[in-house]
């Protein structure tokens, strides 16, 4: 868990408040391409003597990185650094691998400049991310006589936004926003600042005591990481749920009885407020990803819906089932901008699990993927149902159907689907090469082939990994490019 500070730059205009927000640079790993709050990681210049939890630090690493990536000095450091030193100050913060040490001679103003923020609420990324950060909000006014900058880099632009204007931007699918500032910005729909801190922070709290994040990384599709038996390095799978006032629960998995009552929390309260629940969806069959799906069905009166080869491998006594087929649409209603004749539609792809399904909603053409791809590590293809040949195909086949976010049963969600699809397409093709440059014309056994092929791999998952080996064997063997001898594997010659 990384320590993080986010700032609240805020503005009024005709009695109603605007926050600043950063667009934040594709090549970014951490929401690269989403509008969010200016703000980062504390730096070693932060650091004060004693308790390392200090809010202290948490706070100047807030207003350093304010006037990193806005250019904002808060008082008193807008009267302790000269106009004419700033650009140069701020270029040498900004700048990759600066350790911020330019920012040390400022540290007497950044205490006295603490007293300008107001703490909103601290929020910690979900499990479902590979680096998570325990993140306090804070806001801040704009002072007066300044505008923020960017200067391109990590940050493409910024403005203020009104709020009520920015999620109806983003339910209409023209702007990308990190999940915590949604869901902090729905408390300032109206405008009102001194309700907005005192809903912000009660909400806070609830997220920090268990409650389930809003994680939206597309309009209608909510990502609920929960705790399962999975596959390192994931711990969790992520539970999917899809639409806004009609919802289907993809993937229920958790075997936990902790998780499971912070699923139901949510789900009951949508219920009250009117939300039907449509159905229980299941990608595949694996353990990972049914483990709720029975009791769930039950509680809100609902199908298990999934592809008929997924139906006759799960243990789905006591609740009615439907089989799924490829190109069927489902029923979503009305999509959260109002538009009619949402749907959502399954895609057969086989390869990982022989029933595996890929759902897009069509909408957004956010595609719902299971266990297709990852962002968190590559999948296991596992013989003999898994089949490496069918399962690029199928990696190919939902590339061609021009989809936007990606939302994967193992990781965050990626807002430019297509480059995770192509990545993994590539990262097929460089192992396959790996695979053919390790064959000889003598056999060799799986085992002395794997730590060649594999060498990248980390051991905890390497007997993960000889499965995919051998599935790319065989692969190698249909492509008449490897056979089998003797219990070991070679180069076919012709």
């Amino acid at each position: 868990m990384r320590r993080s500070s986010a700032i609240l730059l805020t503005r009024q205009v005709d009695s109603r408040t605007q926050i600043y927000l950063v667009e934040r640079s594709p090549k970014l790993r951490f929401f690269g391409g989403y509008w969010a709050f200016p703000g980062g990681v504390v730096d070693e210049v932060d650091l004060i003597s004693g308790d390392d939890g200090d809010t202290a630090e948490l706070e100047r690493c807030a207003i350093r990185e304010l006037f990193e990536e806005t250019g904002i000095l808060l008082s008193p450091l807008d009267e302790t650094i000269a106009v004419e030193e700033r650009a140069a100050l701020r270029e040498s913060l900004v700048d990759l691998g600066c350790d911020a040490r330019a920012w040390v001679p400022y540290q007497e103003a950044t205490d006295k400049a603490r007293a300008n923020l107001h703490h909103v609420t601290t929020i910690s990324t979900p499990e479902f991310a590979p680096v998570r950060h325990c993140t306090p909000f804070y806001q801040v006014a704009l002072p007066e006589g300044q505008e923020p900058v960017i200067e391109e880099g990590e940050l493409m632009d910024g403005r203020f936004w009104d709020a009520a204007e920015l999620i109806e931007a983003w339910k209409a699918g023209e702007v990308p926003v990190a999940p915590p500032v949604l869901f902090l910005l729905d408390y300032l729909r109206d405008g009102n600042l001194s309700k907005f801190l005192q809903r912000a922070r009660v909400m806070g709290d609830k997220l920090e005591a268990g409650q389930l994040h809003r994680a939206y990384f597309a309009p209608g599709v909510m990502l609920a990481p929960l705790s399962t038996d999975t596959l390192p390095p994931a711990t969790t799978t992520n539970c999917v749920l899809i639409g806004d006032q009609r919802v289907y629960i993809l993937d229920p998995a958790t075997h936990d009885e902790a998780d499971r009552a912070r699923l139901f929390e949510t789900l009951d309260r949508w219920v009250a407020s009117g939300v039907v629940m449509a159905g229980v969806l299941l990608s595949h069959q694996h353990p990972d990803h049914v483990g709720a799906a029975v009791v769930t069905a039950k509680r809100y009166g609902v199908k298990v819906m999934a592809h008929r080869e997924t139906l006759d491998r799960v243990d789905l006594e006591g609740v009615e089932t439907e089989a799924i087929e490829h190109g069927q649409r489902l029923e979503l209603g009305l999509a959260p901008d109002g538009s009619a004749d949402w749907t959502l539609q399954a895609y057969h792809t086989p390869g990982h699990a022989i029933g595996h399904l890929v759902f897009i909603d069509s909408r957004y053409r956010t595609a719902i993927v299971g266990d297709l791809v990852s962002t968190l590590s590559t999948i296991v293809i596992d013989p003999p149902e898994g089949h490496m040949a069918t399962y690029i195909n199928s990696l190919q086949s939902i590339l061609d159907e021009n989809i936007g976010v990606l939302v994967p049963a193992h990781g965050v969600g990626a807002r430019v689907g297509a480059d995770v699809l192509r990545y993994h397409l590539r990262r097929r093709q460089e192992r396959e090469q790996k695979v053919l440059l390790a064959l000889s014309a003598e056999p060799q056994s799986l085992e002395v082939l794997l730590p060649a092929v594999y060498d990248d791999a980390p051991a905890q998952v390497m007997s993960y990994a000889a499965r995919s080996l051998l599935a790319g064997l065989k692969k190698l063997e249909e492509d008449q490019l490897a056979v089998q001898v003797d219990g070991g594997w070679k180069l076919a010659i012709s």
